[in-house]
Order: structure tokens, then sequence, then C-alpha cells
């Protein structure tokens, strides 16, 4: 079996701590509570300007007041708003999406150094041990630890 090197399990920590600083850094990029702030300034934005622009087309229309925006003038700032907003929605959602694509990708590194760590232990079982060994099976079958053992005690 491998011994434990030091020097191995050092590089192997500073590479997690690495890792685990870059994680912080893109879940600030990503969002934390200083963007959901910005997010949440931007959407009273976006619907308080919308919400204007209904109340100036609904006066004209309906109160039959003159406004300072022409009607149609103010249905296209809304539209243009709208498909503004709709943009920046899929700008945070591909944003999140490379995130968690990311994440998943460094889980499937992870298992790949896992699964060869493993081959490799596989090997020098297979070439330190005897057939004999290997056909032994090491922990005992369901079947044999349910049947109490009459010749043994339980420890005091």
């Amino acid at each position: 079996m491998e011994d434990l090197d030091p020097i191995k399990l050092k590089a192997e920590l500073d590479q997690f701590k690495k890792e685990k600083e870059k994680i912080r850094q893109l879940m600030g990029q990503i969002g934390g509570k200083h963007a959901e702030r910005n997010d949440r300034r931007i959407n009273i934005f976006f619907i308080s300007a919308i919400s204007l622009l209904a109340t100036n087309d609904m006066l004209h229309h309906l109160g039959g007041y003159n406004t300072p925006i022409p009607s149609l003038f103010s249905l296209e700032i809304a539209v243009l708003l709208v498909s503004v907003k709709i943009i920046w929605m899929m700008h945070k959602s591909t944003k999140v999406e490379h995130f968690q694509f990311w994440i998943l990708n460094s889980i499937e590194f992870r298992l790949n150094d896992v699964a060869k760590q493993l081959r490799n232990l596989e090997k020098t079982v297979t070439k330190f041990h005897t057939e004999e060994e290997l056909e032994q099976t090491i922990v005992p079958a369901i079947n044999e630890m349910e049947a109490p053992d009459p010749e043994k005690k339980p420890p005091e």
C-alpha cells in the first residue's frame, strides 16, 4: 500500500485550498449578498419605469390628460425595457449555468482521479497477493454474520 508522504499530503492540501478560494471568488462573481442587493435595485427600477409608463398611457387614454410622452413612444420604451430585462436575466442565467458546469466538471475530474487510484490499488493487490488470498473473502458474507456463533462470547 502507498505510504503517506507528508510532502504529497501538503501539496494536495494546498491544491484543495486553491480550489476552495477559486470557488469563493466565483460565488462572489455569480452572486452573493452584494449581487442580490443590486438585483433587487435593478428589478425595482424596471418595475417602477414600466409602471410609470403604463400610468402615463392610462392617464392619456382613460383620463383624457395631455401627457408629456406620446402613447406610442411610451409603449416602445416599455417594450425596450422588458427586452433589456430579459437579456439581463439570460446573462445571469448563463453565468449560473457556467458555474454549474464548472462544478460538475471538477467533480468528474475528481471521480476520474479516484477511479485511477482505485485501479492502481487493484494492480498492487493483485501483484502482491496470491490467487488463493484473492479468492478468500475479506469481509464475511451477510449470512455468516447473521447466525450467531455459539463458541464466541460477547465482550464483557
